[in-house]
């Protein structure tokens, strides 16, 4: 994992302020400015983080809605959806399955602008791009 952020962190060179929270995002996305733009990335890993961690994931969920509705910058959340393949067939699996779908819907919600890309291709479901 290490080396996958190492890399994503090359690829986008200089420019970007890295800031690597596994659970307390709501502080970090606090301190952004209208300047800023945010790029969350993922919404996938951070609640892997808190199931893992056997967090409350509505309280936490909550609190990260709350932090993105005060947010100053323009945000980006990347995220995985988890509901297109087969049902899992472990208990825990099925579990962060549904967790990710109830999130993504949370975000979606809240979001002016919902993007799904598929092999590459971006298909514009909510808002414009």
């Amino acid at each position: 994992m290490h080396q996958r952020v190492n890399t994503h962190i090359a690829q986008r060179g200089s420019g970007w302020t890295t800031i690597e929270e596994p659970f307390e995002c709501a502080t970090a996305i606090s301190q952004m400015t209208r300047d800023d733009i945010l790029l969350m990335e993922c919404a996938t890993m951070w609640l892997s983080n808190h199931m893992m961690a056997d967090h409350d994931l509505e309280h936490q969920t909550e609190a990260l809605l709350r932090s993105f509705a005060t947010c100053a910058a323009d945000i980006v959340v990347v995220t995985n959806e988890t509901g297109l393949g087969i049902v899992p067939e472990n208990a825990l699996a099925r579990r962060f399955r549904e967790a990710q779908g109830r999130l993504n819907i949370a975000l979606a919600a809240q979001a002016d602008c919902v993007v799904l890309v598929t092999a590459g291709l971006a298909q514009t479901l909510k808002g414009v791009m």
